[in-house]
């Protein structure tokens, strides 16, 4: 489901500051600032708007990576001079589903606006509720976005936003059930489950037509979220699905982390039964547009018990960090004190077994390198799920190198995962860096100096051809 660091490019971002005319003095009722709270609460705004190293809720600050740059979330609290508290309900509303700022800017669609452009005049009013009078004010200025020329010019957001924003709130699909419309509403709207699950384009702009089948965000890869049973989550079963969203595991299948984690612990856990059952049946209803094999095996059932420690035992360390069992070697010195010797996990499932688990048997190594190096920090009501990071330079109480994460990495895959992938690495250092990067800022450099060669080459062919015009002598009658 969806993964860390980012919401990636498909997170959320800047609701930016502006003073313009102050928002309309209005006392909102307690019903409606607590639906506005369930609903900020269904669209995960805190999960992008809060530094979670120490930062106040809403007040911004996050650092976020994405394919064209690192993006920081702004303060959306009520403060007026750093936050939205100056916004009008009209203001608010365009923020939120237009992808315009207040001052007229465009916000970059690392702010799921997309998404959100679904989502009623009803509710957003509520929402417009709870930021403007049940979130605290924190009068703190959050980190500017700073990206590279040409993408630093927000402008550029309203030819995006013309071919790829959506401009329609839901409607009911009145061949379906109350709750399949429920919970397309959510999942396509306030959840934003296609901001990160569905694959982008050269654009960075969502693929609906392989809506859901899985996305690269940032350092982690959204697995596919379809029906299919073979790439998807066809297999599971509505009780499964809705007990994953409420405590991001299921035992011998997945295990939330990344933005999927935070999705859960600030999100997903909080919402109704009846939401989430609305949410697991329309995701169960969606059909993935890739053809997967009949009888292949799910990325739920791969691998087995075991392990390679006969093969190093009794030998030097140094020789066995330097040989063909280095994996292996790193597994029993890291890993294997929680994952269990054959990497079964433990019996209440705290710690879960690395076969049959969607991360090591998935169709790319994606995950299998982010856990590694990031970890997993996971809070639900009954339990808080924590794995250390692996390559946090800072933090980390054991520190691999690329060469050592991508032995361990192969390790894991070949002994309980997918067995036809291989990592590098040079794989390790992209997901390090936060994952890969777009050539649009190039792409974009090269088409605006190319438009700019091709003005100046009119300019100067019309200067040529008058200057001529004027040279040439007059013709006799």
């Amino acid at each position: 489901m969806i993964m860390k660091t980012v919401k990636s490019f498909a997170l959320a971002a800047p609701l930016a500051f502006v003073t313009l005319a102050p928002a309309a003095a209005q006392e909102f009722s307690k019903e409606l600032i607590e639906k506005g709270r369930y609903l900020a609460t269904a669209s995960d705004c805190v999960a992008c708007h809060t530094n979670h190293d120490g930062g106040k809720p809403m007040a911004g600050g996050l650092s976020m990576a994405s394919p064209v740059g690192t993006i920081m979330s702004t303060n959306i609290t009520p403060s007026k001079q750093f936050g939205i508290g100056s916004y009008s309900e009209a203001q608010f509303a365009d923020a939120v589903r237009k992808g315009v700022r207040g001052d007229g800017a465009n916000l970059y669609p690392a702010m799921p606006y997309v998404s959100y452009s679904n989502m009623t005049d009803e509710d957003i009013h509520a929402l417009y509720a709870y930021f403007m009078q049940g979130v605290e004010p924190v009068d703190e200025k959050a980190p500017e976005t700073k990206l590279p020329f040409p993408m630093n010019i927000r402008a550029s957001m309203m030819g995006w936003n013309l071919l790829f924003r959506p401009n329609e709130v839901h409607k009911d699909d009145p061949n379906q059930s109350a709750e399949w419309n429920r919970g397309k509403y959510l999942a396509e709207g306030a959840a934003h489950c296609s901001t990160c699950h569905t694959p982008r384009g050269v654009f960075m702009q969502e693929q609906k037509s392989l809506n859901l089948t899985g996305g690269q965000i940032g350092a982690w890869y959204a697995p596919d979220i379809t029906n299919d049973p073979v790439h998807g989550i066809g297999s599971w079963s509505q009780e499964e699905l809705v007990t994953y969203l409420k405590t991001g595991k299921l035992e011998n299948k997945a295990q939330a982390a990344g933005s999927m984690a935070e999705a859960v612990s600030y999100s997903f856990q909080h919402l109704t039964d009846a939401d989430l059952n609305a949410i697991a049946t329309y995701v169960r209803d969606v059909s993935s547009a890739k053809v997967g094999e009949a009888a292949a095996t799910t990325r739920f059932d791969k691998g087995a018990a075991g392990n390679e420690m006969t093969a190093f035992r009794g030998g030097k360390y140094a020789e066995g960090m330097a040989g063909d069992h280095a994996g292996a070697q790193i597994f029993a010195a890291n890993c294997a004190s929680c994952h269990g010797y054959n990497a079964q996990g433990t019996r209440d499932g705290y710690y879960p077994s690395l076969f049959h688990n969607a991360a090591t048997a998935g169709d790319n190594s994606v995950n299998v390198i982010s856990a590694i190096l990031n970890g997993v920090d996971r809070h639900t009501e009954n339990e808080h799920v924590f794995m250390p990071p692996f390559g946090d330079q800072t933090n980390a109480v054991v520190q691999l190198n690329n060469v050592e994460v991508a032995s361990l990495s192969n390790y894991l895959l070949a002994q309980y995962g997918n067995d036809k992938l291989t990592v590098t690495p040079e794989d390790v250092q992209v997901i390090r860096e936060g994952g890969p990067k777009s050539n649009m800022v190039q792409m974009a450099r090269i088409g605006m100096g190319a438009g700019v060669t091709t003005v100046v080459l009119l300019l100067a062919g019309l200067i040529w051809y008058r200057s001529r015009r004027k040279t040439e002598p007059a013709l006799s009658a």
